[in-house]
């Protein structure tokens, strides 16, 4: 590392990380109007494969056996994700839909805290999430309210397969094989729901929505990730329900009530108390490999202080 080169904190990496899948996903509501959900999850994945090839170099070189697992895994999960969570939020506010999808990342960082009082916290976000979703005025939108489920169990796994893709792969290597596999996902219902219905317009929006989401965010969780443990990830994404709810007002002008206001804070709540780590000690790691050139990564990159 170059003398007086200071790195972002990797709470800065998620923070911005978290503003940009908000953001990226209310500016999406409009897009999704013309090709729907799933065209839309995979236009925004397409034009974010093709900006990730042409960032950086596919490092297949330096795939070994044990990696393929992991990297078909977290595309086909990052697909999947990405068509649930606009499918969800096509049908129920942004910052119900983020409140609930977060359930998955706090269950990781209770099991892996190593103390069992943090199983409480899911229970607690359950409570939010009831409050928000208000079931008693007979309102509740339930395929909704499963697209949100299915993206939290996706985003909990998506986590795990993160960090351990990061510690192989240096930079956006990895995102250059992960997100054209996502995207391959994603044109199984994508591809039908956007036939017919593909204009310049709807191609350039496309491509300026990919960059909020997945190309920015993406990478910046993977520099996250390795340099954070699953728990404090998951523990600092408390605040993505709370940027959702804000920008959802903002942007989609979705106003809470009191009763859900409540429960995005018993959700952020919940996420905060579940903090039981931090930084990531450092661990040796067989040869990870640039983004780029496929080069071993310098021992500076492994262990870069925030």
């Amino acid at each position: 590392m170059s003398a007086g080169r200071v790195p972002a904190p990797p709470w800065a990496l998620a923070i911005a990380a978290m503003l940009s899948v908000q953001l990226g996903a209310a500016l999406s509501v409009g897009l999704m109007s013309v090709v729907g959900p799933a065209g839309t999850a995979w236009l925004r994945l397409t034009a974010g494969a093709v900006i990730f090839l042409v960032l950086a170099r596919p490092p297949f070189r330096s795939v070994r056996r044990r990696d393929v697992a992991p990297l078909l895994g977290l595309g086909v999960t990052t697909g999947l994700v990405t068509v649930a969570f606009l499918s969800a939020i096509e049908r129920i506010p942004l910052g119900t839909a983020v409140a609930i999808e977060f359930l998955g990342p706090l269950t990781v960082a209770a099991i892996r805290s190593r103390n069992r009082r943090s199983l409480a916290w899911p229970g607690l976000a359950l409570v939010g999430v009831v409050l928000l979703t208000e079931p008693w005025r007979g309102e509740i939108n339930l395929p909704g309210v499963g697209f949100a489920a299915l993206a939290a169990l996706g985003w909990g796994s998506y986590i795990l397969l993160t960090q351990r893709v990061g510690d192989r792969f240096t930079g956006v290597g990895a995102l250059s094989i992960t997100i054209p596999i996502a995207a391959a996902t994603a044109a199984i219902v994508g591809i039908p729901s956007a036939a017919g219905r593909l204009t310049l317009p709807v191609l350039v929006t496309a491509v300026g929505l990919a960059v909020l989401l997945p190309v920015l965010p993406y990478a910046l969780e993977m520099l996250a990730l390795r340099r954070m443990t699953p728990t404090a990830f998951g523990t600092l994404m408390a605040l993505e329900p709370a940027i959702g709810l804000l920008l959802g007002l903002v942007v989609l002008h979705q106003t809470p009530s009191p009763t859900q206001l409540v429960g995005i804070l018993l959700v952020v709540l919940a996420g905060a108390a579940a903090q039981r780590g931090g930084r990531r000690a450092p661990e040796p790691d067989p040869e990870p490999v640039h983004a780029d050139v496929g080069l071993p990564a310098e021992p500076s990159e492994r262990t870069a202080p925030s």
